[in-house]
């Protein structure tokens, strides 16, 4: 699976380390992504998401049945 989070779409983005001596290189930053299980009371079974902290913060707030339902009509298949 690639590095993207299922819920808010957030992925990798490219910048600089920067050393001391001010010298840039290439580098990724990579989104906090966890692998999260939510039971789905509406649907009777578990569901697996790779989520970033900040969707899993989003899912505790607004409830996993209204987040699902906005994935699944912007196209996701859960």
């Amino acid at each position: 699976m690639a590095r993207v989070c299922q819920v808010t779409g957030k992925k990798p983005v490219t910048g600089h380390k920067v050393s001391f001596s001010n010298k840039k290189a290439k580098r990724r930053f990579f989104p906090n992504l966890q692998t999260k299980r939510f039971y789905s009371v509406e649907e009777d079974r578990w569901i697996t998401l790779k989520l970033t902290t900040d969707a899993i913060r989003t899912i505790n707030k607004n409830g996993l049945q209204s987040v699902i339902k906005k994935m699944r009509a912007n196209g996701a298949t859960v």
